[in-house]
């Protein structure tokens, strides 16, 4: 139990380290024949990671501290991902970030009417990280690319058409579910019992214009893209370039590259190249600036460097991708 519901069960690095260790010790229990993993309070499975402990690391130069909260946490993503068990995540509402790193590497992810899911780390000078390098390029189209640049949220709908989640429940089986599941009744046929019709999906339907926007390689290409989109009387292009005008510049070029790289890597090598990225990000202007802009000061007004899209230095992304001193070493 993600059990922080004032701060939405935001992920700290004192409950990355409660988690580590039960798994390994759950790995080997012959009593143990599956893993449920759920949120506190009605509002959020888990919101992300706390995002301001970090920020407060970096500022004060303590760099190499958040480093090592971001390296045990990809540790343990890759540990649910790779878990021999059955891992089902109950989300029941928020699931962003770390959330998202919680869940969605799980065997089972089971959603309600409530979900609100979203990759927003770009609008705080971040990345999408926890593995969403993998399942990202995985999605159909160019929707992983769409999702990751935009920060949009989507809910069930869209998460189950998607293949983020996997089974669709009410929000008021959750506990009905949790606790025929604690009772070790057949995992599959346990949610095949409690499965609810999900609402319609609408992003299915935008695939072939998602594909259209959203292929160019760089973040200045995509945004020439949907000026001409624009300029051709799409309201979607029109909508998805005024979102990503406020963006972080270095994080989307980040990100597309990301996806374009992640589709053709193993998890455990989505999960160096997440770690060298994050590496680079803290030493960098925007990930701090961007938390300053949106949860310190709340002026919502970050001052990017660079500020546009068209003066970003394809230099300074490269290093991002490159190796550092502790490299992170999955395999």
């Amino acid at each position: 139990l993600l059990n922080r519901p004032k701060a939405l069960n935001a992920l700290t690095h004192v409950m990355v380290r409660a988690i580590h260790p039960q798994l390994e010790a759950w790995r080997n229990d012959p009593a143990v024949t599956r893993i449920v993993i759920s949120g506190a309070g009605e509002k959020a499975f888990c919101a992300g990671g706390d995002i301001r402990a970090l920020y407060d690391l970096g500022k004060a130069g303590r760099t190499a501290e958040s480093r090592v909260f971001w390296r045990e946490e990809y540790i343990l993503n890759h540990l649910l991902k790779t878990y021999p068990k059955p891992i089902v995540a109950l989300i029941g509402g928020i699931v962003m970030g770390g959330g998202v790193g919680m869940s969605l590497h799980g065997s089972h992810r089971v959603a309600t009417e409530k979900l609100m899911f979203a990759m927003p780390e770009v609008g705080i000078g971040f990345f999408p990280d926890v593995g969403a390098s993998w399942f990202l390029p995985r999605l159909p189209g160019r929707t992983g690319a769409y999702l990751g640049l935009t920060g949009a949220r989507i809910g069930l709908g869209d998460a189950l058409a998607l293949g983020l989640v996997t089974h669709a429940v009410s929000h008021a089986d959750l506990p009905a579910v949790a606790e025929a599941l604690a009772e070790g009744h057949d995992v599959d046929a346990t949610l095949a019992r409690f499965a609810a019709p999900p609402p319609a999906a609408t992003l299915p339907a935008r695939v072939a214009e998602i594909e259209g926007a959203l292929s160019a390689p760089t973040p200045g290409a995509v945004a020439a893209t949907l000026e001409r989109q624009a300029a051709a009387g799409s309201a979607f292009a029109a909508e998805t370039l005024a979102t990503l005008r406020t963006k972080s510049p270095t994080s989307m070029a980040v990100a597309l590259e990301q996806v374009r790289c992640g589709g053709a890597m193993s998890f455990a090598e989505v999960m160096q190249m997440e770690y060298r990225i994050v590496s680079r990000i803290g030493e960098g202007h925007d990930f701090y600036e961007g938390v300053r802009a949106v949860i310190v000061d709340k002026d919502q007004k970050p001052a990017w460097r660079p500020a546009r899209i068209e003066d970003l230095d394809p230099a300074a992304i490269e290093r991002h991708f490159a190796p550092v001193p502790d490299d992170l070493h999955l395999d």
